[in-house]
């Protein structure tokens, strides 16, 4: 009954500050997130760029088309065939037909075709990395702007308490049944309160626009969570998970070496390398492989509305007609390059680039180890905070019972009760906190390890 009250204050007290705010939980954030994240949208393109790039290098294979008409015409002096120069000739020809050239590299058409296979294919495992880390953070930022709605419905909550302490101090202080003073302390502890419900009010302003942010929402969008209490997330982990799981220091370091393989870093990494590996096949075995070239046309060609002069009419009986033409040219070539041979600059090139992708490779293995650990500890940590912080609140919510028994008795100063409501609220924030940290970690772990969101 308590958290529904809290929840119905909150959609009351919400549009005062925001217009028709907009409800929302984990698995709303998830699909906005999934759809609407400019990082993510960003790594879409991408990966559409590096299919793309696959599509043109498949095009090597394929010769290109041309058709179309051109005319010739000379004036002046021609050279015959048999050496002789003769003056005042005149030539016009048309020709009209069509033609197909081929150019076939066999080494860069099949390594570099097999490089962008793999490059593509390396896109989408770096996009589903990035997918990953835009969803965690999303996440991350959901989790921070719950605890911020909850710890502000508690401070608003405490202070409406004080205030209706503060009221009847003052009606004992009027009637002289306490003294002055107490009601002074109770105005100020109603002043601090409010101060600590505004700095909890700006804490939730600001994570609600980091996640509007990340949600690529209006900037005048206002929401609230439908989540009114914060559920203890536990992901399947396996040997990682926290349950029965030693200290990361206790733990072997044997276990950390194919922690690393299942994330879409490292296969996108591998790729990449072994697309390289690909390419520099073209400065070693490709250089054993010819280039084929093809040249076909076929044609009408002939004169161009008149004569060819000087006339010879046993040769061109009809001058203006065009007759069938069709040439065929065929080349297979090895190519010898010297330069490669005496220098060997771009296979020491390909060689260079290879090694910096297996030190790379390296150092993500490292930083993926060290987000497990990290992550890990976080995660134990967390859970250690929120047995801690649940027993604190359950001491402190017995402590609230018997002083409102008490107070039901006339035993009690309505400034116990008022302590051991803030008292107890605290507990619950410290509470709530903690299962946000231990959620947050979890889904790090989670995402460490390669799991997919």
């Amino acid at each position: 009954m308590k958290n529904i009250f809290l929840f119905a204050a909150w959609l009351f007290i919400c549009p005062v500050l925001y217009a028709q705010p907009q409800p929302i939980n984990l698995e709303a954030v998830l699909t906005l997130g999934g759809a609407q994240n400019l990082t993510i949208e960003e790594y879409r393109h991408r990966q559409a760029l590096a299919a793309a790039g696959l599509a043109r290098a498949r095009e090597w294979w394929l010769p290109d088309l041309s058709a179309g008409i051109s005319t010739h015409q000379l004036n002046g002096a021609a050279l015959n065939g048999n050496g002789k120069f003769y003056l005042g000739i005149e030539q016009r020809s048309l020709w009209a037909g069509v033609q197909a050239e081929a150019r076939w590299d066999f080494a860069d058409g099949i390594f570099k075709t097999n490089a962008a296979k793999r490059r593509a294919e390396a896109m989408q495992f770096f996009s589903k990395a990035e997918r990953n880390k835009a969803l965690l953070e999303t996440i991350e930022t959901y989790y921070d702007f719950l605890a911020a709605q909850l710890s502000w419905q508690a401070w608003q909550q405490l202070a409406a308490q004080a205030d209706s302490i503060a009221r009847q101090v003052e009606v004992q202080v009027q009637a002289g049944l306490r003294y002055e003073s107490e009601g002074f302390l109770a105005k100020a502890n109603l002043s601090h309160l409010k101060v600590e419900a505004l700095n909890s009010r700006a804490a939730f302003g600001k994570a609600t626009a980091a996640l509007v942010r990340l949600l690529d929402l209006g900037p005048g969008t206002a929401l609230v969570s439908t989540d009114t209490l914060l559920e203890i997330v536990k992901l399947e982990t396996g040997n990682w998970g926290i349950e029965a799981a030693p200290p990361i220091s206790q733990f072997p370091i044997s276990n950390f070496t194919t922690a690393h393989e299942p994330r879409p870093e490292m296969q996108g990494m591998n790729l990449n390398l072994q697309a390289l590996q690909a390419e520099r096949k073209t400065t070693t075995t490709g250089l054993l492989l010819p280039e084929l070239q093809v040249n076909a046309y076929a044609s009408r060609f002939g004169g161009l509305f008149g004569e060819v002069r000087p006339v010879d009419a046993a040769a061109f009986p009809n001058p203006d007609v065009l007759y069938p033409t069709e040439a065929l040219n065929v080349s297979l070539v090895w190519r010898i390059p010297l330069g490669r041979l005496a220098y060997a600059g771009e296979l020491k090139q390909y060689d260079a680039r290879i090694g910096i992708q297996q030190v790379q490779i390296k150092q993500q293995q490292a930083q993926i180890n060290e987000e497990i650990i990290v992550a890990r500890e976080q995660l134990l940590a967390a859970k250690e905070q929120m047995d801690v912080a649940k027993q604190g609140s359950e001491l402190a919510g017995e402590a609230l019972r018997q002083s409102m028994q008490r107070q039901e008795l006339g035993t009690v100063r309505p400034f116990e009760i008022l302590q051991a409501q803030e008292v107890f609220i605290k507990t619950r924030l410290d509470y709530v906190r903690a299962v946000a940290a231990h959620n947050k970690a979890q889904y790090g772990l989670w995402v460490a390890m390669g799991g997919d969101l």
